[in-house]
């Protein structure tokens, strides 16, 4: 009991005097998470889409020449960043680019530096990620969408991509959930997120432990309300579990089917939109 008391006394005595530069440190882990993520989901997005682009041996050959060189450089690209630790990434481009090009190439801040870093090592897992969302998607959409006249284009935009985004849904969360704690390591390369500010608390105070434990509950905290939010997102996306059918058919049976929102008529493109009433979430 001795011991806890300590230890609350310690953590106390940390708060009241560094209290302030660990939410800034908290402010930078998350700020650098949200960006690096959504960037991080575009690439992904951007090569899980050019993996999947179909390509028949009666194609044109610079089509396949072409498309073939975009699949080898993204296979690439995934292995390396997928097999490699982000901290020995952040130190070979951080330092590498100087040392290898007599310091004509470097980055202008440590924080572009972390970005990108953060933002290509989610790309990597990310385009995995969308390219197997792409895939799971029943091929009886596709045909569908192209026996009514879509083009590719179309029918990723409106039909493929939608249904691909809500189930790789937990995967982008995790992602983040990822890079919050993942941001730690970019430390090695100056950037003063939540861990750095850890680091040199404890090089002020040499009071470890208790500082650690501040840390501790910050990621908690951070992860937990990360966790709840995107799972409420999730059921934002499912929409209502009760819904009806739009119909001008008066002697259609509508039960089990779409409503209009406020009795308004869907768009010449077939929109369908929740009844107001029964959204529910």
């Amino acid at each position: 009991m001795d011991k806890l008391a300590q230890l609350g006394s310690d953590i106390a005595k940390l708060w009241g005097n560094y209290s302030g530069v660990y939410l800034g440190g908290v402010w930078k882990t998350i700020s650098l998470a949200v960006i690096c993520t959504v960037v991080g989901c575009i690439i992904g997005l951007l090569c899980g889409i050019l993996q999947t682009i179909p390509c028949a041996k009666k194609d044109n050959i610079i089509k396949r020449f072409f498309l073939g060189l975009l699949r080898v450089v993204i296979r690439i690209y995934v292995e390396v960043f997928r097999g490699t630790p982000m901290i020995l990434q952040a130190v070979f481009l951080y330092y590498g680019l100087p040392y290898f090009s007599d310091n004509a190439l470097r980055f202008s801040s440590v924080w572009l530096a972390a970005f990108t870093v953060v933002s290509i090592n989610t790309g990597a897992y990310m385009a995995e990620s969308v390219r197997g969302g792409i895939l799971s998607i029943d091929a009886g959409q596709t045909e569908g969408a192209k026996a009514i006249g879509m083009t590719h284009f179309g029918t990723m935009l409106y039909v493929i991509l939608p249904q691909a985004l809500r189930n790789i849904m937990p995967q982008i969360g995790n992602n983040f959930i990822i890079n919050l704690k993942d941001t730690a390591v970019m430390f090695i390369i100056g950037y003063t997120e939540f861990f750095a500010v850890h680091k040199a608390v404890v090089g002020a105070t040499f009071m470890y432990f208790p500082s650690a434990a501040i840390e501790m509950v910050g990621y908690l905290i951070m992860t937990l309300v990360s966790s709840f939010l995107l799972r409420w997102w999730e059921n934002r996306m499912d929409g209502s579990d009760s819904f009806d059918l739009a119909t001008t058919d008066t002697l259609a049976h509508t039960s089990g089917l779409l409503r209009y929102r406020n009795g308004k008529k869907a768009s010449r493109l077939g929109n369908l939109n929740l009844d107001k009433n029964e959204r529910g979430r």
